[in-house]
């Protein structure tokens, strides 16, 4: 124990080091501020720190760090950290969810999914189920929505079977949901990055090619939705082919097997806790799939807040004299390492690129000599890769805003269309976004799982995904982009 407590001193020391010393380094960084150089340095510490010690601390040191430096002042940057919206929506979406394990309906859910007789010593086929359904519930129901319900549901299926955490197949298939969360989050058009990111392009580009592109929505939905299926067959064999991870206890599993400790029927209290986390999965969903219907405007307004009023509900329904949900009891099975980690990343992606850190003017000062007198070919293939890249260190939205203007730029001057390119692009980098865990919301929900997962696994595995997605959008996603975009 005590050599365990020396090497995280250690690791803490390695740490501050880095984010109390980068700035001094005598390294030129153009466009980069004395600010940004201290953001940068805290950055590159608490990538370390997360991969190596608790990612509680992590967290909390790295907004420590910046609330010390000098980007702004303490109250400033916890008004940030913890104020943004989307931080408060996942704190009560995790602590509502938490319900679903507490009451045992995971493991209702992950029985009813293993006794499919389709999937009955079909172990890939399961495989697909929940990889395709994390897709398209991330896309159309809630980006997170799939990690809180699927997680739950593969411990209970791994705990039946005698599979151990940190084996190949529970491993890949724990990093496989928030990886199809990441494909599915591009899918609508209509929210979240995807909107952002149209809306920007349509901002922005009067400035650059002399009138507004607009993309339209129904052929970005076609085009997402395609590539998200293309992307999800491709992943899965290539898990199966590539990876090769031993699933002879899923194939060997029988019906009767599942059958023999059957699980009594639901009782009131856990039926309410059912119906309000659905509850607020289809109030998510509806106005994606019917906005002009009355009501959608106001369900999409107040979307960052539905969660408090299922929440509410919850709390407030008796049965036998006892709420069907507390608070208490969803904080005490908390899993307070991936929401710390979660709410640094999301604050640490905004600030690294706020215009007084100069990281956009640096990343411009870099990218420009890079993609002069290229062909549109090598343009887009040289785009995407560094785009991928980027996402990977950087907040994937800021990432995809950065890009558009150099696609504008580009298009502007060979007079090629830049719907399809901007369009992929932008899809692309929401997708990728994976491989470290300051990439994405979805990344540090991995790195932040230890009890499943190594982090040395995750960036082993995700590296090669974020590869294949890379080839993929290349060889299929680009040009159906172009065939139907315009």
């Amino acid at each position: 124990m005590k050599q365990k407590s020396n090497r995280i001193y250690l690791h803490v020391l390695v740490g501050l080091v880095v984010m109390l010393g980068f700035r001094y380094l005598p390294m030129e960084m153009p466009g980069i501020t004395p600010i940004g150089k201290q953001i940068f340095g805290i950055f590159l510490g608490t990538l370390y720190l997360w991969t190596t010690i608790d990612p509680v601390i992590a967290s909390l040191l790295a907004i420590f760090m910046i609330g010390v430096s000098d980007y702004a002042p303490m109250g400033q940057v916890l008004s940030g950290t913890f104020g943004n919206p989307m931080v408060v929506q996942i704190f009560f979406l995790m602590v509502l969810m938490s319900a679903l394990q507490t009451n045992r309906i995971s493991a209702y859910i992950g029985r009813f999914c293993m006794t499919r007789k389709i999937m009955i010593g079909r172990p890939w086929v399961f495989t697909a189920v929940m990889f395709i359904s994390s897709v398209l519930i991330a896309g159309f129901v809630g980006a997170f929505s799939p990690i809180f319900l699927f997680w739950p549901i593969l411990y209970e299926v791994f705990n039946d079977i005698g599979m151990e955490p940190y084996e190949k197949y529970p491993t890949l298939m724990v990093i496989l949901i928030p990886v199809a969360c990441a494909i599915g989050f591009t899918i609508p058009p209509y929210m979240s990055n995807g909107l952002a990111l149209i809306t920007n392009y349509a901002t922005i580009s009067p400035n650059f090619l002399g009138k507004q592109v607009i993309i339209n929505n129904g052929e970005w939905l076609f085009v997402s939705l395609s590539y998200a299926m293309i992307c999800s067959v491709a992943i899965i064999a290539f898990c199966k082919f590539v990876f090769r991870p031993d699933v002879s206890k899923l194939k060997n599993l029988t019906l009767e097997q599942l059958n023999r400790n059957p699980l009594p029927p639901l009782n009131l209290k856990q039926k309410i806790v059912a119906a309000c986390c659905g509850g607020m999965m289809v109030s998510m969903m509806l106005p994606s799939i019917i906005p002009s219907f009355p009501g959608m405007a106001w369900l999409s307004a107040n979307s960052y807040g539905l969660v408090i009023l299922f929440t509410i509900i919850a709390c407030t329904i008796h049965v036998d004299e006892k709420p069907v949900f507390s608070m208490k009891e969803g904080v005490g099975n908390f899993a307070w390492g991936t929401y710390f980690m979660m709410v640094s990343a999301i604050y640490i992606g905004s600030v690294l690129t706020n215009e007084s850190t100069g990281v956009v003017v640096f990343l411009n000062a870099i990218l420009s000599p890079i993609f002069g007198g290229m062909s549109m070919a090598m343009f887009s293939i040289a785009l995407l890769g560094i785009g991928c890249i980027l996402t990977n260190i950087c907040n994937s939205l800021v990432i995809g805003m950065l890009l558009q203007p150099v696609i504008a730029t580009y298009c502007a001057h060979t007079g090629v269309n830049s719907a399809p390119l901007v369009s992929i692009m932008s899809m692309f980098v929401l997708s990728c976004a994976i491989a470290t865990p300051a990439a994405s919301p979805f990344a540090a929900m991995m790195f932040g799982n230890k009890e499943w997962l190594h982090a040395k696994d995750i960036y082993k595995y995700n590296t090669m995904i974020v590869v294949l997605e890379l080839v993929l959008v290349l060889l299929i996603g680009l040009p159906l982009a172009n065939a139907i975009i315009h």
